[in-house]
Order: structure tokens, then C-alpha cells, then sequence
């Protein structure tokens, strides 16, 4: 049988979302009990169009897209601020913010840091929306070499087929 392990690293991943912000009282909890170190991450997700858009803008005006930038992560930090570290007392934490795929992101600042937890909320998204958007919390699990915490938003029901209302959508003629 396994012991119950104390972990000394963990790692919170929000997206300023309800579910991120359900799944940070878990990851304080633990943090709490077990007397760890809480890295509180976000990374801003860069899209596709975004990127073209970024490219663009760097080429022409390479300074105001490092202003950009800029603002963009001082931003997130305020953010990361006012929602957690404001309600952390008695446990040592990091606010970091990074840019890329979420799912890429937290797996490397996990390996460099050392993270033994890895504490995230899920939209919840399933059948269609799934395939479509994806699921960071499933990608960093089958990425993970350390245990993820996944935590579903608090008081969210979902249908028993969340596919059903995109097919009434798509078969009802307009």
C-alpha cells in the first residue's frame, strides 16, 4: 500500500476562470497542510491568428508589440494578485505567468521547478465541444510525470448528452 504523500511543490494552473478559481482552494489546501511552496501560474495562449497578428505587428512596429507584450503580462500578474495571492497567508507562494500552449507550459515549469502536484480546474467540456476546444487538464495528464489534481467546477450539471444541443443547432433549419 502506498503512504499518502506530502507534497512540497504545487502547482496551481488558471485560466481566471469559476472552475480555476473553485480549483485554487484546493491547491491552497494542500499547499496549507502540507507546508509546500504554491506556484500560481497562468500562461496566456498563443492562437494561431494571434500569432500572424503578432508576426505582423513585430515586423513593422517591433516596439510596440514588446509593449505590448509587456502590458499584456503586467496585466495577468495584477490579475494573479488580486484573485489568489491576496487570499494566501502562512504558505510561501510564486506568481508566474508565461506565454504558449497552456498544456506545454505547465508540463516544463513542472519538470524545471520541480513541482510534485499539479492542481487545475476543467470547463467540463465533453462530445463536440471537446474535440473542437480540446482540454488543457487532459493534455497535461497524459503529459504529466507527477500527479495532476483535476477539479471540477463547483454546482456545474451537465447535460446527459452535451452533445445534443449543437445537433438540435445543426439539423433545425434557419
Amino acid at each position: 500500500m502506498i503512504e499518502y504523500p506530502k507534497y512540497k511543490k504545487v502547482l496551481f494552473c488558471t485560466d481566471f476562470s469559476e472552475c480555476a478559481d473553485h480549483a485554487f482552494e484546493y491547491a491552497f489546501g494542500v499547499a496549507k497542510r502540507d507546508g509546500s511552496i504554491l506556484y500560481i501560474l497562468h500562461v496566456n495562449a498563443n492562437m494561431a491568428s494571434q500569432s500572424y497578428v503578432e508576426g505582423k505587428v513585430e515586423a513593422a512596429y517591433p516596439e510596440l508589440a514588446e509593449s505590448i507584450r509587456e502590458t499584456s503580462k503586467k496585466e495577468a500578474e495584477n490579475e494573479l494578485q488580486e484573485r489568489y495571492a491576496k487570499k494566501i497567508e502562512s504558505v510561501p507562494f510564486e506568481i508566474v505567468t508565461k506565454e504558449g500552449k497552456p498544456y506545454q507550459e505547465v508540463i516544463e515549469f513542472a519538470k524545471e521547478n520541480g513541482a510534485d502536484l499539479i492542481v487545475i480546474g476543467t470547463h467540463g467540456r465533453t462530445g463536440i465541444k471537446h474535440t473542437f476546444f480540446g482540454s488543457v487538464a487532459e493534455m497535461i495528464t497524459r503529459h504529466s510525470a507527477v500527479p495532476v489534481f483535476i477539479i471540477p467546477c463547483e454546482g456545474k450539471v451537465w447535460p446527459d448528452n452535451p452533445d445534443e444541443e449543437i445537433y438540435d443547432k445543426i439539423s433545425t433549419p434557419m
